[in-house]
């Protein structure tokens, strides 16, 4: 676990995952393809960090799609600071690790959701300067609705405090080095210290047996036990995944005074 502060200017990275099938938008498109403005999806969450001060970036894609996304997305519409677009695997951490091993020369890394459009400015700046302090930032937002828990039969079986709760989105932030040592430790099981093992069984690293890991704090969890700080995002960054969402995206390029200027 290496977590040394660096000490002249920081060098940002970014993997911006675009690997997902998007089965729940019930149509033959993915969902990183489908048109929003008339623009790909994936292009809003690239442009954002293309003018941002992130120095390089990893497009993640299916596997297959490398030569269609670095023509039709990152030559079209001019991403000079997209260094590598990369293959992902059939899970979500599998395409971070291949994005993070594709990513070099960098202090930070900050992990994003492709299907997220509205990052902002303000939001990857935030990250940024907080990830500097903590080494690892989650972005997120305090939950509105009450939460329950329930058991196998969707019985309720518990109600957490709300003000507990938070929505978690992206970009997470970390040390490149601290990020990229945790997923090659937990993904090849070699922290049985760290419960790694435990919670995720013998995984392989053809996804086989695949534990359930939603998200990049999970894996620093598991890997050393470091816990995340939580920075605020905005309600605006949701993540496009079922119709409802591409039509509330809509409404927010419509008539939304602030996002990614669709």
């Amino acid at each position: 676990m290496s977590e040394e502060q660096y000490s002249g200017p920081a060098v940002f990275g970014a993997v911006v995952l675009a690997a997902g099938s998007g089965s729940r938008m019930n149509g033959n498109i993915a969902k990183q393809y489908l048109p929003l403005e008339g623009r790909p999806l994936i292009y809003y969450a690239l442009r954002a960090f293309e003018q941002s001060a992130v120095a390089r970036i990893v497009l993640v894609v299916a596997e297959g799609h490398e030569a269609y996304c670095r023509k039709e997305i990152v030559e079209r519409f001019g991403f000079t600071r997209v260094c590598a677009v990369v293959a992902g695997g059939r899970e979500r951490y599998f395409s971070v690790q291949a994005g993070l091993r594709a990513l070099c020369g960098v202090d930070y890394v900050l992990i994003h959701d492709g299907a997220r459009p509205f990052v902002d400015q303000a939001m990857i700046t935030r990250t940024m300067e907080a990830v500097q302090r903590e080494q690892a930032v989650v972005v997120g937002m305090p939950v509105k609705d009450t939460i329950k828990v329930v058991d196998g039969h969707r019985r309720a079986v518990q109600t957490p405090d709300r003000r507990t709760l938070w929505q978690v989105q992206t970009p997470q932030a970390f040390s490149y080095q601290l990020i990229r040592d945790a997923y090659d430790a937990v993904l090849a099981g070699l922290a049985p210290e760290s419960g790694a093992q435990a919670a995720c069984g013998s995984m392989s690293v053809d996804g086989s047996n695949a534990c359930s890991l939603t998200d990049d704090a999970q894996v620093l969890e598991l890997a050393y036990g470091k816990k995340c700080r939580l920075i605020e995002g905005s309600y605006r960054n949701i993540k496009v995944t079922t119709p409802e969402d591409l039509e509330i995206a809509r409404v927010f390029c419509k008539y939304g005074s602030s996002g990614p200027g669709c």
